[in-house]
């Protein structure tokens, strides 16, 4: 076999293996409505949770000063052992009656498996809420309209084109 053409095939041979192992991943605009409730505006955790009903990565949080972060104390707890690098998915809070807008990418094999995104909730000296909102990962669900219990008035996620 001619050397180029070795060369050629161990490129190819790359590319096949290495395209295999990336994960396919989707990207979802995320519409978060608050209630209009009095006082601080909210912190907000957007995690992606595993079938069995743990903790598996944080995909965004709304509120930057992280001496509040211990507010949300079930998320908290994941978040210190993991260890997680935030910058790259952390934003400002959110207000009373406010809109806010992010952008969140879910791995696609995700999907129908029996994941969930789940959003909860914290006001300075207020009451938390573990499951303001959770929608489970499945082709129909991930794009409805979903209703919040505590100061999340509703979630509206839309995939990216």
């Amino acid at each position: 076999m001619k050397p180029s053409l070795k060369y050629l095939l161990a490129i190819l041979f790359c590319a096949f293996f290495t395209t295999g192992l990336s994960a396919q991943s989707s990207k979802y605009k995320c519409m978060i409505q608050m209630t209009s409730y009095e006082g601080e505006a909210a912190y907000v955790i957007i995690s992606l949770i595993n079938p069995s009903g743990a903790y598996e990565k944080t995909l965004s949080v709304l509120g930057t000063d992280k001496q509040w972060y211990n507010t949300l104390k079930d998320w908290y707890k994941f978040q210190t052992k993991t260890k997680e690098k935030l910058s790259a998915v952390t934003g400002a809070s959110v207000g009373g009656g406010d809109r806010a807008m992010r952008t969140i990418e879910i791995e696609d094999a995700k999907l129908n498996k029996g994941y969930k995104l789940r959003f909860e909730s914290a006001v300075e000296e207020q009451k938390y809420h573990v499951i303001d909102v959770e929608i489970p990962l499945t082709t129909e669900a991930i794009t409805e309209r979903a209703n919040g219990k505590g100061y999340i008035r509703l979630v509206k996620l839309n995939k990216v084109q």
